[in-house]
């Protein structure tokens, strides 16, 4: 690549984005101020118009309480990207947002966006284009596992292996590195949005009671584990039970909660295991030193990193701030640019094939 002094001057002086696009939450990294936005990913719509109302904490807010005339909706599914227009709306809205907090006017920004490692080049394809439309002068895609580790300071361009498994909202991934590259990687569309379906699911067998994804979430948060609790608690359920179709409220215990979300955590344990039953031995005696890293919202469930240690017989930790590794490792590549950007993800005529 030649030098340009126009790439130069708008290096120098343009925001440089980091985003973790999320199924639950977005989060943006700007170059030399940290994360400066962390908000969920929802779209408050008006039918009939098809018109964006409300983004981010606003659109969260509206959820399950809209007028008949309004829907707030997720616009990316199991880490992908399901509705592309609102995808680009909510991108456009986040730039302008970190825009707003610059003190002079910007150029258009360089963005580094984390993707699933699962996604297809069809998936891939549609963030760059949603970047790309929302305002950024060039667009670059991150794995999230390779984001996340970053993020966690893991040391993945070093000989010696370590492993990440990243729990979002709508995927799990997990990956092992050696020499600045994936040697094994699994991605599975079970993660924090499955959990919220495994107690809704609980409640309307067990209680016959229909409660709502922020009930869900909310128990999840408060009384959710994965491993017995030193002190078990409770938490009031409220929801509309099927019976007799009025308001009911039940007080379930966290014994109860574990054995809902049971099952999503089971196939995230199940995934690691296959994941270390395929890893070459010399990486497992790396990886029996390093131990095992957990990253993203889904980290944060009590008792996890216990449950997975008791399983694959290994020392597991939850990252510093697992929520944002993502967010903070793409903006890791940003500051780092000319040594990482290997580890970006070209497109067949894509983003990282133009520098």
């Amino acid at each position: 690549m030649f030098f340009s002094p126009l790439n130069w001057l708008l290096g120098l002086f343009s925001l440089d984005i980091g985003i973790d696009l999320g199924t639950a939450n977005t989060l943006v990294n700007v170059r030399g101020k940290g994360i400066v936005i962390n908000e969920p990913s929802w779209v408050a719509i008006e039918k009939r118009t098809r018109r964006a109302l409300a983004i981010g904490a606003e659109a969260k807010k509206l959820s399950g309480r809209t007028p008949a005339n309004v829907i707030a909706i997720r616009p990316l599914r199991d880490g992908v990207i399901s509705e592309f227009e609102y995808t680009q709306e909510m991108l456009n809205h986040f730039i302008e947002k970190a825009h707003e907090q610059s003190l002079v006017p910007m150029p258009r920004p360089r963005v580094v966006v984390g993707i699933p490692s699962g996604v297809t080049e069809v998936e891939k394809r549609a963030v760059y284009d949603a970047a790309m439309s929302a305002g950024a002068r060039e667009a670059f895609l991150i794995e999230e596992p390779m984001a996340a580790a970053i993020g966690a300071g893991l040391p993945i361009t070093e000989s010696r292996g370590s492993m990440i498994v990243d729990i979002g909202g709508g995927t799990t991934e997990v990956a092992i590195f050696s020499m600045g590259g994936i040697v094994l990687s699994r991605s599975i569309r079970i993660a924090g949005d499955e959990m919220d379906e495994d107690i809704i699911g609980y409640m309307r067998a067990k209680y016959n009671l229909l409660i709502g994804e922020r009930m869900a979430e909310k128990a999840k948060i408060e009384i959710g584990s994965a491993f017995p609790l030193p002190e078990e608690t409770t938490l009031t359920m409220r929801g509309r039970s099927l019976i007799t179709g009025l308001p009911e409220a039940v007080d379930i215990s966290s014994i109860e909660l574990r054995e809902a979300l049971s099952t999503s955590v089971q196939i995230i344990v199940d995934t690691i295991k296959d994941a270390l039953e395929d890893t070459p031995p010399e990486l497992i005696a790396d990886l029996m030193e390093t131990g095992i890293c957990l990253a993203g919202g889904g980290a944060m469930l009590r008792g996890l990193a216990q449950r997975v240690s008791e399983e694959v017989n290994m020392r597991v930790w939850v990252a510093e701030d697992p929520l944002t590794c993502v967010a903070r490792g793409a903006g890791r590549i940003l500051e780092d640019y000319d040594n990482l950007r290997k580890l970006l993800v070209g497109l067949e005529r894509g983003s990282t094939h133009h520098f």
